[in-house]
């Protein structure tokens, strides 16, 4: 699918889950970070990616995603997937 439209948000996040699930974490960044760029208020990404980087030990960068991710959200007035990337980002390690 995303041969034939790279830009297809619902495919790059699929395909960006399989990575991760299948334990293909730099790949799976490569995919969210994409998927951000590209379509910034598909807010799940920045959860799903901020969990990645988590996983990658890239704490700094997950507050960083995570941060970003609020913004989207409360631009998009999500506040369920704010309030899930809230709660990642309060149990974060300072």
């Amino acid at each position: 699918m995303l041969e034939l439209d790279p830009k297809n948000s619902f495919a790059r996040y699929g395909l960006a889950m399989e990575y991760a699930a299948a334990g293909r974490l730099e790949q799976a960044v490569a995919e969210y970070r994409t998927l951000v760029g590209n379509d910034p208020a598909y807010v799940a990404a920045y959860f799903h990616l901020g969990q990645t980087l988590e996983k990658l030990g890239k704490l700094a960068e997950a507050r960083e995603i995570y941060e970003q991710g609020l913004v989207a959200a409360s631009a998009k007035g999500d506040g369920h997937t704010r309030s899930e990337i809230q709660a990642a980002l309060d149990l974060l390690p300072v």
